[in-house]
């Protein structure tokens, strides 16, 4: 529906301009892989640049070099391999990545709590708003896949497996750093618990994945920290620390129809403080606390991409104990809640759509 609506106001646009509209799958095929989709999928096909030129800027290829290569290389391979376009194929690859980040939430959440608590955790992650990161051509339903078995290893303290895994989430976006610290936790709790010190493994292992892609830009661009100029550059990102957030909620407050982005980054900050707080009621274990935690921070950090619900849906943790809370014996709350997070999922969708807010 998210996306129709967004085929909708592109038809009307381009009428407007005289123009014949898209329609039918391939303009839905155009939403999908729009935004950071139209980067990846430039990646599958033309692999990274070997020069990044000066003053790079969002308008020209090399700035593909921002996007982390674990996606776009499966993608890519899968594309060998079957028929169909890299679009294709990376469409299909998420609906069954998300397929597998529900059926993940779910077992961790029953592991944690209780099948009754698990369903509702499972029906969140594919209705929350952020979940649309499923269905487009990014990144997330990979990292989210990768997290989740990542953190049923280091539930069985299988150290080894749980490190190869978070650095194969630290290659698939920047965030999935959060994951060194969900290793670190996990280890350090095992070795003051049992002198487990074949848990340093873990966090050892885990950001291999982020260095080996900083060590290949330097290799194949002939420049250090060309991911960090090309951040800075191309996609004008520093840190604010915080304060775009708060600046974006609090305008949001004063002039609530001013800006969709405003909307967005207030809703995001609400439903993440509303989170935390039910995380201190319905206890999780310190590691997927660590791992929340450093999601949100490096959400809340930039100055330009700040508080979105894709970036909280990554930390996904945060669905268990807001599911454990609405398990009451009469549901009373949950329908509204579903009704409130459907119609969300497709508001976001269609805003994205018709690019009336980043991402």
């Amino acid at each position: 529906m998210g996306a129709g609506i967004a085929v909708a106001a592109q038809a009307v646009w381009s009428r407007w301009n005289g123009e014949e509209p898209v329609g039918g799958a391939s303009a839905l095929v155009q939403v999908l892989d729009s935004w950071d989709g139209h980067w990846y999928l430039d990646v599958v096909r033309d692999g990274y640049p070997h020069h990044i030129m000066d003053n790079v800027s969002y308008f020209v290829p090399d700035a593909r070099a921002a996007f982390f290569p674990l996606y776009p290389m499966i993608v890519r391979g899968i594309d060998w391999i079957l028929p169909g376009g890299p679009v294709s194929i990376a469409l299909l690859l998420n609906f069954v990545l998300g397929g597998c980040v529900v059926a993940i939430v779910g077992v961790l959440a029953r592991h944690l709590f209780d099948a009754r608590t698990a369903e509702k955790a499972m029906i969140i992650a594919a209705v929350f708003p952020g979940s649309f990161v499923l269905s487009w051509a990014y990144s997330e339903a990979l990292l989210l896949s990768i997290a989740g078995l990542c953190f049923l290893a280091l539930a069985r303290r299988s150290w080894f497996l749980a490190g190869l895994l978070a650095a194969l989430g630290s290659a698939a976006r920047p965030n999935g750093l959060a994951l060194v610290a969900a290793c670190g936790v996990a280890a350090l709790l095992a070795i003051k618990d049992d002198r487990d010190w074949r848990s340093l493994l873990a966090p050892l292992l885990a950001p291999l994945g982020f260095v080996g892609f900083m060590a290949f830009l330097r290799w194949h661009t002939d420049e250090d920290w060309a991911w960090f100029r090309v951040q800075r550059e191309a996609w004008k990102e520093s840190t604010s620390f915080g304060a775009t957030a708060v600046e974006r909620t609090l305008d949001f407050f004063v002039r609530p129809f001013s800006s969709p982005t405003s909307v967005l980054t207030a809703a995001t900050v609400v439903a993440m403080i509303w989170s935390l707080l039910l995380a201190r009621r319905h206890r999780i274990p310190l590691m997927y606390h660590a791992y929340a935690v450093s999601v949100l921070v490096l959400m809340l950090a930039p100055a330009t991409v700040t508080a979105r619900p894709r970036f909280l849906y990554t930390a996904f943790p945060l669905i268990f104990p807001v599911a454990r809370a609405l398990r009451d014996d009469d549901d009373r709350w949950w329908p509204i809640v579903v009704v409130v997070l459907a119609a969300g999922l497709v508001t976001v969708n269609g805003i994205y759509g018709v690019r009336g807010a980043i991402p």
